[in-house]
């Protein structure tokens, strides 16, 4: 019997055409669709799948979110470009002995992770 895999991480969003382009433009995903209602992004063997939702939905979403978490190689050239397209920094870049850590909200809530290695 063949093991399951993941098929798309799944995230709720209000505009989804907007949401595509955040992480189009801000973490170079590449976007396979892209409708109103349904987006597929990519980056690497990571399918991203963006639905729409209404403001009901996203309020709760807000206070459970997953967390992405991404390594980047700049993380202050990824925070600026990020926040840019509207993301919220969650406190400082952090600077630890292992690399810069960084944590930000996306535009409709989702915590993103910024790692980059030391």
């Amino acid at each position: 019997m063949a093991a399951a895999t993941l098929r798309w991480v799944i995230q709720m969003h209000r505009d989804v055409p907007r949401a595509a382009r955040f992480y189009a433009e801000g973490l170079d995903f590449s976007v396979n669709v892209c409708t109103l209602r349904f987006a597929e992004l990519q980056s690497g063997p990571l399918k991203l799948a963006l639905m729409h939702a209404n403001d009901s939905t996203l309020a709760t979403q807000r206070a459970y979110s997953s967390m992405l978490s991404f390594t980047v190689p700049d993380i202050t050239s990824t925070v600026t470009k990020l926040m840019s397209l509207g993301a919220e920094l969650d406190g400082p870049i952090k600077y630890e002995i292992h690399g810069k850590v960084a944590a930000l909200r996306c535009i409709d809530g989702h915590v993103l992770g910024l790692y980059e290695p030391a």
